[in-house]
């Protein structure tokens, strides 16, 4: 490829391809030459190269900016697990004092006063610890290995029947459950699930909690069953935004916020999650996972 002069003077870019040309005995006698006029590629390629510049550029100044996003809300995390718990934990342990201490000297409303004081500081504490496990959902680094999810089920099952040992629950998990994923990450999860229906199925007589998976291809669809109060189909997509709520807090406490978390793992775990269920018929939540890494690319190999 070089430059050529046209006869009027303007400059082009031509491919040039150049043959030799041999006599009866093989020698070279003389050449042929084929020139085509390559301008618009050439001008496309630079129009490509400014492109991808221009591309690299808005990259590294989202990334920048995604950074320092990221930054802001880890600094904003730490001042919400630090800065707002201590003026909590004050307000929760002088009210609880003075409850103690003036007693005698308080009437039925005044200590009622009190009571809701540390009631509303406890439901605000259980926000914030809320709120950071969304932060941390969202953007806590992924470390992937295999997972044993019946074992994570079975642990978390325990944990909330001996916070509860008075429930009586019947609990079916699947055996040799495995998923791809990060523990921690998938721990919460079953902890927002399982917490949910063991939470909701509280006035069922008798209650059933399933953990279990179905089938999909390269996937695997884990669900949670419970048969407890379920909620209106309709609104099924309102129980994965964050503080949206089904139930009055005097029927269930809780923030609205660990479905939201549970989503934001799942979703990037490249899954996806959804509900199913109707009012007094329980609810049934499902959610994909790989069930093993990724194949790996040759060209990384290399």
């Amino acid at each position: 490829e070089t430059v050529r002069r046209r006869s009027n003077g303007t400059l082009i870019d031509v491919s040039v391809c150049m043959s030799a040309i041999h006599d009866q005995r093989g020698e070279i006698v003389g050449a042929s030459s084929i020139e085509r006029d390559i301008t618009r590629r050439k001008q496309a390629e630079e129009a490509l190269q400014s492109l991808n510049a221009e591309l690299e550029a808005r990259v590294t100044e989202r990334t920048e900016a995604l950074e320092a996003a990221l930054s802001e809300l880890e600094a904003f995390s730490y001042s919400v697990s630090h800065d707002l718990r201590s003026p909590l934990r004050a307000l929760q342990g002088f009210s609880a004092a003075l409850q103690e201490d003036c007693k005698d000297r308080l009437d039925e409303h005044d200590l009622d006063l009190l009571g809701r004081i540390r009631s509303a500081a406890g439901r605000m504490d259980r926000i914030i610890d809320d709120l950071l496990q969304l932060s941390q959902a969202s953007h806590r680094r992924i470390e992937q290995e295999s997972v044993d999810v019946t074992e994570l089920a079975r642990d978390v099952a325990a944990e909330l029947q001996a916070h509860r040992g008075d429930r009586r629950v019947r609990w079916e998990i699947q055996p040799q459950m495995t998923a791809w994923g990060d523990p921690g990450l998938l721990l919460l999860v079953l902890q927002n699930l399982l917490g949910n229906a063991f939470k909701y199925s509280r006035d069922t007589e008798d209650a059933v909690i399933e953990v279990g998976t179905e089938a999909d291809g390269e996937r695997t669809t884990f669900y949670v069953r419970d048969n407890g109060a379920g909620f209106e189909a309709q609104y099924a997509d309102k129980l994965f935004r964050p503080f949206q709520r089904l139930h009055r807090r005097d029927e269930f406490e809780g923030s609205g916020i660990g479905l939201a978390t549970v989503d934001r793992v799942i979703r990037r775990h490249g899954g996806r999650v959804a509900a199913e269920g109707s009012v007094g018929e329980g609810a049934t939540f499902r959610f994909t996972l790989p069930a093993a890494p990724p194949p790996m690319r040759l060209d990384a190999v290399a």
